[in-house]
Parts: C-alpha cells; sequence; structure tokens
C-alpha cells in the first residue's frame, strides 16, 4: 500500500513527491527498501503496489523490476479496507487460490532477515488459516498504535500462529501503559496476510456496498478497467481495513513478533530517533553551526546556525521552512490542513 500522502513530513513531502518514495535512511526510498526486503520471499513478478496519480510513475521509475501494470494508481483515496479489497479482487481473477500479504510502503524494518523468517510462516498459516496478523512486541506505551491481544502468557519469537482475542483502538496513556505492563498486548503493524477469496468473502459479508462495486469490474486486462475502477472506486466506502472486516472476522490467528527493528517512520521525530547523532544529540543533514543548541534535527542544503536552541525541527525546502518543537511533529500535519483550506496548491 503506497497511497499515502505523508503529511507529518512536510514541507518535503509533497503530493506529487510523497514520504514513501523519499530517502530518509541511506539511498534508497522508504518503498523501494520494503520491495527490497520483500524479494528473498516475495519474487518481483508477485509484487503489486497500489498508489495514487500523483505517484504512479515515479513509483514506477523507482521499481523497475515490479511489471509496471502493477503498480496501480487509486482513483480516488479511501482508505486501506477499498485498497485491498481491489488488490483482492485483481489477484483472485489471476489465482483463485492465491494468498497475499499486505505491506504498508513507508515502514523501517531493520533486523531483516528475522523479519522475513515471520512473513514466511505468516503465508503458510494464511493458507490454512483465515485471517493472520502480525503484532510487534511493543517497547513504549505507544499511543498512536492499536494493539492486538494475544492469550496471556504470550512469547514474542514463535514462529506458530496464536488466536487472537481482540483488537483494541489507539489507548490513552494509562491504557497503553497497562497494556504493556500485562505483557500480552502487542502493536497492530497493519501487516495482514490470507486468501484472496477470504477477502472477498469478507467484503462482501461485511462491506457488500464495496464488494459489489469491485465485483462489476472487468479483468485488469481489459482495455476498459481503467475507466470502469475510475468510476467504481470513488463511490466505495472510506473506511480501514481494520473496521471494515478484520475486527468482524472469526477465528483470527496472529504471529507475536520479537524485535524486527520495525519503526512506522511516522513523523519528523521519528526520523530524529532513528538517525546518527553528535555529541549534543543533534542530527543533521548540510551543514550546521552550532552554539549551546542540543538535541535538534536539521534536514536543510544551506548552512544552518543555531544558538541557544533546543529539540527542534527544521527542515528547509526551497519554497518552504518549518520550525517545530519535536514535541509537536505529529502536528505538522495540521499545516498542511490550513494549507488545504488557504488554497496554496504550490505548497502541497
Amino acid at each position: 500500500m503506497a497511497g499515502g500522502r505523508g503529511t507529518r513530513f512536510w514541507p518535503r513531502s509533497r503530493k506529487h513527491n510523497a514520504k514513501q518514495v523519499l530517502r530518509f535512511f541511506g539511498e534508497r526510498t522508504l518503498i523501494q527498501q520494503t520491495v527490497d526486503r520483500l524479494e528473498p520471499v516475495i519474487p518481483p513478478e508477485n509484487i503489486w503496489v497500489i498508489t495514487n496519480e500523483f505517484l504512479q510513475q515515479e513509483i514506477r521509475k523507482q521499481l523497475p523490476q515490479v511489471p509496471k501494470r502493477q503498480i496501480l494508481a487509486e482513483p480516488a483515496q479511501r482508505n486501506t479496507a477499498p485498497c485491498i479489497a481491489l488488490a483482492a479482487q485483481i489477484l483472485a481473477a489471476i489465482d483463485p487460490e492465491a494468498v497475499m500479504g499486505v505491506f504498508p510502503a513507508d515502514h523501517l524494518i531493520l533486523k531483516e532477515n528475522q523479519f522475513r523468517k515471520f512473513v514466511r510462516s505468516a503465508f503458510q498459516a494464511a493458507a490454512a488459516h483465515g485471517v493472520v496478523v502480525l503484532g510487534i512486541q511493543p517497547r513504549w506505551a505507544e499511543t498512536g498504535y492499536g494493539y492486538i491481544e494475544f492469550p496471556k502468557g504470550v512469547r514474542a519469537g514463535k514462529l506458530d500462529p496464536l488466536p487472537v482475542a481482540s483488537f483494541r483502538e489507539k489507548p490513552d496513556a494509562e491504557t497503553a501503559a497497562a497494556f504493556v505492563d500485562r505483557g500480552h498486548f502487542f502493536w497492530n503493524a497493519g501487516m495482514f496476510f490470507w486468501r484472496a477469496a477470504t477477502v472477498l468473502e469478507l467484503m462482501r459479508r461485511h462491506q457488500p456496498k464495496i464488494a459489489t462495486l469491485l465485483a462489476g469490474l472487468p479483468a485488469i486486462q481489459n482495455k476498459n478497467f481503467a475507466k470502469e475502477l475510475a468510476a467504481a472506486y470513488p463511490l466505495c466506502e472510506n473506511i480501514s481495513v481494520d473496521y471494515a472486516i478484520i475486527e468482524k472476522a472469526q477465528g483470527v490467528a496472529g504471529l507475536a513478533v520479537d524485535d524486527i527493528g520495525w519503526n512506522d517512520v511516522g513523523s519528523w521525530e521519528a526520523v530524529y530517533n532513528l538517525a546518527k547523532k553528535d555529541a549534543q544529540a543533534n542530527t543533521r543533514s548540510g551543514n550546521l553551526v552550532l552554539e549551546d543548541s542540543r538535541g535538534n534535527y536539521v534536514d536543510a542544503q544551506k548552512t544552518v546556525a543555531l544558538v541557544g536552541v533546543e529539540n527542534l525541527v527544521i527542515v528547509d525546502t526551497p519554497d518552504a521552512l518549518l520550525v517545530a518543537n519535536r514535541s509537536r511533529a505529529q502536528d505538522v500535519s495540521k499545516i498542511v490542513k490550513m494549507l488545504e483550506k488557504s488554497g496554496r496548491e504550490d505548497l502541497l
């Protein structure tokens, strides 16, 4: 899934150059890193990317190993349920026995070999079970993620699927701390495995409108596919796959994942935490001159001088400059909403 806009990464992330096609860690972009770590398990000819019209050509350029026709653009943003249902519709038509994995295109996973062990096990489990999810062992009491409840006494790192007792929405700080203390609540990383036919059956049962709209599409090879998708897809409900079907499904299984170096790279604060830092805990891109300043993240091509400041995010682009407190990094998306309201398409 590569259709997001990455608004928390403004001004670097824009409609035509969004988060998933940017380089934050090394020479490869986030979407390139996603495909790189999956290729030992899933050959490029079996990889499909669903993005948007602004990014489709750039992603095709960045992923030359993936067939171009398998990098599709959604006609409209409709959240993850229609996106996944569309992929399932296409895959089931190609292979009725297809087992599919769902992976966000903008996550970072540092321990790739360990990650691939869980992916292989999840695919095997999905071929036998209905729905399989990956739960990430929490490293702190995070309020920005949903949680997966496993049976008490769960041990992270085992490759055997376990029954999922419940899904919990993003909690408040007190509840998140209680989840971590209990030890059997894991972060929901948004990675799912199932037969394509299972997805379609769950959609027919719980989201009949979406299922009907997508079932009426011709085969992807048909010359009218793009035209009919453009007419049908915007009519789909804007709903996440969690709300739409996963929380309603029976017999969901999960793998309790141990440390795979996972991070959803959700804000500039996350990038700061993952980046190398100097003795004063500053991290930089470009030339930085410092006087009594610490804990700052600077992304700029020009020389930046800091005097007596702490814990700032400073991101400079040719047409915009962001200065924010690191503790408010999640609120950068609010700036994007303000720009949308004021009609500043030139900055979006």
